[in-house]
């Protein structure tokens, strides 16, 4: 579905995306007709591609390497009628447009940044902070604009509000508020960017005519994602480009865009030809996290509340509601590392955490041994690795770790086979326990129908088995001096996917409480890929990884279907994703399920993690995402939290979040779903069109 007659719910405007982009114009020196003619075409671009808010270089009505230009009256003149004419040709463009030229007010001569919408300027912010060392002379010929407060100014026959006071708010969209900052502001210990920032801007522009030196692209880049990181915001910078004057310096026209530190798209540099670099931000995204971080607010208190002294210029945005797609890179596996480059360091931290925390935990308590329940299913397989590479670190025998295998009424050969591999590979201490009879008994004694040969597979079956596992792990922890290692991971906590109590939810330390099932996965096949072990140990964890997920607690169907946990609880790749949404971001279900749609519905499209296997690329459309996002709402919210509040210790890995009460996430074990459910149910399209 697509265009204007498109369900709410696909219009990203709905959910409080804003397209950005930087643009990089077609520009000659002094030639402000050519120039205002290569502005007006890249806006005309833009609005095309339904961009929101369009940013231009400093200065790029004039040029910037005017020198003594600047100071000509014939270039001035030219400019101020270029203006007028610009808002003329924009007049039926919805796209807001910032562009830089300077003006003249009150004798003296501003570098600005000029933001018009649908043929109406809107306001003019001046330069802050002028450069006047090494290649820069800029105090030669403009005049700062720091205590420029309250000020109006005449342009295009027109007075309009001039000053470093003020943001620009779009009145009919929600989010879609920005400010605006000049070159060598974001220089400066204190960005005026920030102050518009701390004043309620959600998105920081940055028009620049910073010229290119070796390495100066990447001192761009860490101020950019400083300033979005710093600032809570998206920050967007556009540099001058090529038609620039080269007598003493070269130009690249860079454009990049951050949100919150991330990098969401950059340009191609010294392209010949007009550029736009196009990205859409989430102004939802940037508000939630500023209510989280309270030092952010705190930071705006400090400063005498900047919002009640800037002035906010409200404007009529009035974009097209329609299917316009989403351009924004929306990772499938939010947990799980995603940059090349950092790839091995995000997964050598990630391990590490949970070793050193292991690490220290012995070192506290002193344990005779570890005690851990090994199924030959992923999570107790990571629990052993992290456990081994512990005691590797300690200097002490992994044969202090005692490994018990526990077959019940649905374990099969393969999943023992690989158990009893992995403790073998390892050179634990291994033991095998046949939990039936005991798991027989109770079932007799608590009058259980399957105790009597019927065929009743009920959560008292399965909770039986799962129970007399963690209770044999304690008594054996007991006898040894030792103490049990958990192996349950986030996933499961999220989606209460554990025996409460004497089960797989308790444990002495849970040393995977802060890693999703998805990162399991990956951070396994990074042991392999990195050779943390031998090939032998490298064999079995291949074999676990190519293993159905399953609790094995019921026996095998007629056709020898075993039990599958994602068939019941919903594919762990959506639940992971829509877990770190909920508890990272806060997000409405309307927006994960917008977010996920775009992320998994076509396996073809996007970034896979790096590695990841070809056979296990999955696509969702809209229904099944929906169904199982009101399934996680429903555990999530309505069920599971008793659980999470009586957790075990154990270390937060990611900076997605963790689910501890003593951490990431407090709430009450008595809420209900219903508000989640009945916000989802009223956001989403008809499903069965």
């Amino acid at each position: 579905m697509s265009g204007s007659d498109a369900h709410p719910f696909y219009d990203m405007h709905t959910h409080g995306f804003v397209r950005l982009a930087t643009a990089t114009p077609k520009l000659r020196t002094a030639d402000i007709a050519f120039n205002a003619a290569g502005i007006i075409e890249c806006a005309r671009h833009a609005a095309a591609e339904h961009v929101d808010l369009l940013l231009y270089p400093e200065l790029a009505l004039s040029s910037y390497a005017l020198d003594d230009l600047h100071l000509q009256a014939a270039v001035l003149d030219a400019v101020e009628a270029q203006v007028e004419d610009f808002l003329t040709a924009s007049r039926d463009l919805a796209t807001v447009l910032v562009f830089g030229a300077p003006l003249r007010r009150n004798g003296r001569i501003y570098n600005c940044a000029l933001v018009a919408a649908r043929g109406e300027l809107l306001g003019v912010v001046p330069k802050s902070f002028l450069p006047n060392y090494r290649e820069y002379y800029e105090k030669r010929w403009f005049a700062h604009g720091r205590e420029c407060i309250g000020l109006e100014i005449a342009c295009a026959g027109r007075e309009v509000p001039f000053g470093t006071d003020l943001v620009f708010s779009a009145r009919d969209l929600p989010g879609f508020t920005f400010g605006i900052e000049i070159c060598e502001d974001f220089w400066s210990p204190i960005p005026p960017g920030t102050m518009a920032a701390l004043a309620g801007a959600t998105i920081v522009l940055n028009l620049s005519a910073s010229n290119i030196t070796i390495g100066k692209a990447d001192e761009r880049h860490l101020l950019s994602r400083a300033s979005s990181s710093r600032a809570v915001c998206a920050y967007a910078y556009s540099a001058s480009g090529h038609g620039e004057s080269t007598t003493d310096l070269a130009w690249d026209g860079q454009g990049m865009i951050y949100e919150l530190g991330e990098l969401l798209v950059e340009s191609e540099r010294f392209d010949l030809a007009p550029e736009l670099c196009v990205a859409d931000v989430d102004t939802q995204r940037i508000l939630a996290e500023r209510m989280r971080m309270q030092t952010f607010n705190d930071a705006a208190e400090a400063v005498g509340r900047p919002e009640d002294r800037y002035r906010r210029i409200a404007f009529e945005h009035a974009a097209p509601r329609a299917d316009i797609g989403l351009q924004r890179p929306v990772r499938r596996f939010p947990f799980v590392p995603n940059r090349a480059h950092k790839l091995d360091e995000d997964c050598y931290e990630a391990f590490n955490i949970q070793v050193d925390a292991l690490m220290r935990r012995i070192e506290a308590t002193l344990p005779e041994c570890l005690v851990i329940g090994i199924s030959g299913g992923l999570d107790s397989t990571h629990a052993l690795i992290v456990a081994a590479k512990a005691m590797d670190r300690l200097g002490r025998p992994r044969s202090d770790i005692r490994g018990y295998t526990m077959p019940g009424f649905a374990t099969s050969e393969g999943t023992k086979s690989n158990a009893w591999r992995l403790m073998e590979a390892f050179g634990v201490t291994a033991e095998e326990i046949d939990i039936k009879p005991t798991a027989n008994l109770m079932l007799e004694n608590i009058g259980h129908a399957f105790a009597d040969g019927e065929p009743v597979y009920d959560t008292t079956f399965e909770n039986v088995q799962a129970g007399l596992r963690t209770d044999y792990l304690f008594r054996l922890a007991g006898q040894h001096g030792g103490w049990v290692v958990g192996t349950g991971d986030l996933s499961e906590l999220a989606l209460g996917w554990c025996t409460y109590g004497v089960g797989d939810h308790m444990s002495h330390y849970g040393v995977n409480a802060g890693v999703p099932k998805t990162l399991i996965q990956y951070l396994i096949r990074w042991t392999i890929q990195t050779g943390q072990f031998d090939s032998g140990v490298d064999a079995v964890l291949n074999d676990v990884l190519d293993t159905e997920i399953s609790p094995e607690l019921v026996p095998a169907g007629a056709e020898g279907q075993i039990q599958s946990t994602q068939s019941i609880i919903g594919p762990y790749e959506l639940n992971d994703f829509f877990l770190h949404y909920v508890i990272r971001w806060g997000h409405k279900p309307s927006h994960v399920a917008f977010l996920a749609w775009h992320a998994w519905r076509d396996a073809k499209s996007g970034l896979w993690p790096i590695d990841f296997p070809d056979d296990a690329k999955n696509e969702y459309d809209l229904a099944t995402i929906a169904g199982w996002l009101e399934k996680f709402l429903q555990r999530f919210f309505g069920f599971s939290q008793f659980k999470r509040s009586a957790l075990p210790n154990g270390p937060k890995v990611s900076a997605g979040g963790a689910l501890s009460p003593r951490g990431d996430w407090r709430a009450p074990s008595d809420a209900v779903a219903d508000t989640w459910l009945a916000e989802l149910a009223a956001a989403l399209p008809p499903l069965d069109a």
